[in-house]
């Protein structure tokens, strides 16, 4: 059983992001400050990840939204944008788009209660 684990871990899970269009989009659209998302991009792009703890050991500024909602909401740009991802781990990590916009636009949604179902995207 030990050697299966071992050769389980040595298997590349890579990161399936949906909707990377929507995020250069936004990107472009806070000009020099949207800089944060391409870093952002890149890392994902070279991401390693098969669990939910390996994702937030990779952004340790990310949190899960809970209530079986499968969402992280990832800090991006030293804590001024949130962006909503609902994330499902198999084979490959599927890593959806769903929301993105500024802390205090988080914040607004968060106080309705929306975190867990918006889906603009």
């Amino acid at each position: 059983m030990k050697l299966l684990y071992n050769v389980y871990h040595l298997v590349n899970f890579w990161i399936h992001l949906i909707k990377e269009k929507t995020i250069v989009d936004y990107a472009k659209g806070e000009g020099k400050q949207g800089s944060v998302f391409f870093k952002w991009l890149k890392v994902i792009k070279s991401a390693n990840v098969s669990n939910s703890n390996d994702l937030l050991q990779l952004f340790s500024y990310t949190d899960t939204l809970g209530k079986g909602s499968k969402r992280f909401c990832f800090n991006i740009g030293g804590n001024n944008y949130r962006m909503i991802c609902k994330v499902v781990f198999g084979r490959v990590c599927h890593m959806f788009v769903c929301w993105i916009g500024t802390h205090p636009e988080y914040d607004w949604i968060c106080k309705e209660g929306r975190q867990y179902t918006i889906n603009d995207f």
